[in-house]
């Protein structure tokens, strides 16, 4: 990999300012964790964007943020310079992404005594979805959603309190979250089966092609050789696969 890279040229393109400034989705709690005050967050983001730096040489900080969407919202106004979130087409316009690193199944909760049985089942009328807005999983049920109305939090701590408080049809989210929510509220299902797999991927903004290029190659030698598969396994993190190998 990096005879095909002028690491120098990387670097100062990557970091135009000195300082790797690395965005955070920090609700995605298996890829992120909060640690006291005044320590860099933990887990599997953060450890594959401390490679990345290491490879080029440059210092790290983090930038949390307490959603993707305003992350991307982001991307453009030169807060960050790389960020680890979910691939999506609506963020596409801002951001060049890698090949997904690793998959998160996403899938629905329903309350106790529900008719629903299956995924393919919500999508009907009358039907009331709650999901955390601007997810990579809200941004998916945007588009394919026909019949079913999807109720919008701002976290997904709100969006759970919200399908229990308003007696919501489903609640939209990651799967190992659900498994959580499910032994919150006594007699609540997760369907089996999946609306999708949030693919989680490394972006930087548009306008970088040799960090593109840097990036992109990156993630495909990390996925050859086991990394992502070691940092998942460093990190105790269940619910998440590495995603194929493409090309």
């Amino acid at each position: 990999m990096n005879s095909k890279h002028n690491l120098i040229e990387v670097a100062k393109e990557m970091a135009p300012h000195g300082v790797f400034r690395v965005g955070l989705n920090m609700a995605n709690f298996l890829l992120v964790h909060a640690n006291p005050q005044g320590q860099d967050p933990s887990g599997i983001a953060p450890s594959m964007a401390k490679d990345i730096a290491s490879r080029l040489g440059l210092k790290i900080q983090f930038f949390p943020y307490a959603t993707p969407g305003e992350m991307a919202d982001d991307a453009s106004k030169d807060i960050w310079d790389m960020a680890l979130l979910a691939v999506e087409p609506a963020r596409a316009t801002v951001i060049d992404f890698t090949d997904a690193y690793l998959e998160i199944e996403s899938s629905y909760l329903v309350p106790p005594g529900s008719s629903i049985q299956s995924v393919e089942e919500v999508d009907q009328p009358g039907v009331k979805i709650a999901v955390m807005e601007k997810s990579a999983y809200d941004l998916y049920l945007s588009r394919s959603i026909q019949h079913a109305t999807l109720v919008h939090a701002k976290s997904m701590d709100e969006s759970f309190d919200m399908f229990v408080s308003q007696k919501l049809d489903a609640l939209a989210g990651l799967k190992p979250r659900l498994i959580q929510e499910e032994q919150k509220l006594k007699g609540s299902r997760m369907l089996a089966g999946r609306f999708t797999a949030v693919q989680q991927a490394i972006g930087v903004p548009k306008g970088k092609p040799l960090s593109s290029s840097f990036i992109r190659d990156f993630v495909q030698e990390a996925i050859s050789t086991g990394l992502v598969q070691k940092i998942i396994d460093d990190h105790q993190i269940k619910g998440v696969s590495v995603a194929a190998l493409k090309g």
